[in-house]
């Protein structure tokens, strides 16, 4: 989706990516530079506890690394 930079270096987010993302007026986003592209994320107060959970897989990565740990120590 395009947006145009306005000369005092406003951009706007269109209506449907603002629902899409649930974007309230007043709500703190951060402008991140991933080498050379411009991302636009969510600045969250709590991060931690923010983001727990948006990376829900079939699998714990905390007990994935558990039982490789446990699979090292039975090799040696």
């Amino acid at each position: 989706m395009n947006v145009k930079l306005s000369q005092k270096g406003w951009i706007v987010i269109p209506a449907e990516m603002r629902k899409k993302y649930r974007l309230e007026p007043g709500v703190n986003l951060q402008v991140v530079d991933y080498g050379g592209v411009l991302a636009i994320v969510p600045a969250f107060k709590h991060a931690v506890r923010d983001g727990a959970g948006i990376l829900k897989g079939d699998s714990s990565l905390t007990n994935l690394i558990v039982e490789e740990h446990r699979q090292e120590r039975e090799r040696e």
